[in-house]
């Protein structure tokens, strides 16, 4: 155990097992030994182009909202790492995210629920979101709006931060910004000067946007 950077309590991190639609889902939990006002999912990027709960950036994202005092979960999808079934497009994995949000529900029964993605993890989490009246913070990085539908988004009143890269090749900003418009407030737009989609080299200036973009709502103050 460590000390956890939003207080003393000791912090763990814990192999979890989630009961998903398509069989067990792999996870890991990172947890303090005090109750989280917080419980965050963080879904990883595309499972077929090697995407899983250890990416770096999706590490980093939960690394942020650990830091912010949330208990955050990362799961592998379907197919991916030790987690049973297959690739479904999108569709099952919405329902894996379901069933992960679903477990750090019955596991914190009390706290505000928040949901965040990097690449398709962006997608399916705007999408859970859109369709989940009980999260109260979406956070997408690099959201795949050229390849994937973010329409939900369009009437979904969720409070979203969207952190994109201005030198992303696979998810471009240009894309972004003609699609950022049409989604519904309360909304914030960060960009990060020269990140690419991966954010190499800039990973520490990633989790500092997120800290500061999040730190109000963290204490529990409306967007």
């Amino acid at each position: 155990m460590r000390a956890g950077p939003a207080g003393s309590a000791a912090s763990r991190l814990v192999a979890v097992t989630i009961e998903g639609p398509a069989g067990p889902l792999e996870g890991l939990l990172q947890v303090r030994e005090t109750t989280p006002a917080i419980a965050a999912v963080v879904c990883h990027p595309h499972p077929l182009y090697g995407g899983t709960l250890h990416n770096k950036v999706v590490h980093r994202m939960a690394s942020a909202l650990f830091d912010l005092g949330a208990a955050v979960l990362r799961f592998n999808f379907r197919g991916a790492g030790k987690s049973a079934g297959h690739h479904d497009r999108g569709i099952g994995e919405l329902e894996d995210a379901r069933a992960a949000l679903g477990f750090l529900s019955r596991r914190f029964p009390g706290a505000r629920r928040w949901v965040g993605g990097f690449s398709f993890g962006a997608w399916v989490a705007a999408r859970l979101a859109a369709s989940e009246p009980a999260i109260d913070r979406l956070i997408l990085v690099a959201p795949p709006v050229s390849r994937s539908g973010f329409e939900v988004l369009r009437t979904s009143r969720v409070p979203k931060l969207i952190v994109q890269g201005t030198r992303d090749d696979l998810c471009p900003l240009e894309e972004l910004e003609r699609e950022y418009p049409t989604w519904a407030e309360p909304k914030q737009l960060i960009k990060i000067e020269g990140a690419s989609h991966f954010f190499d080299r800039q990973l520490g200036e990633l989790k500092q946007i997120l800290l500061e973009a999040l730190a109000g709502d963290s204490k529990g103050s409306t967007s």
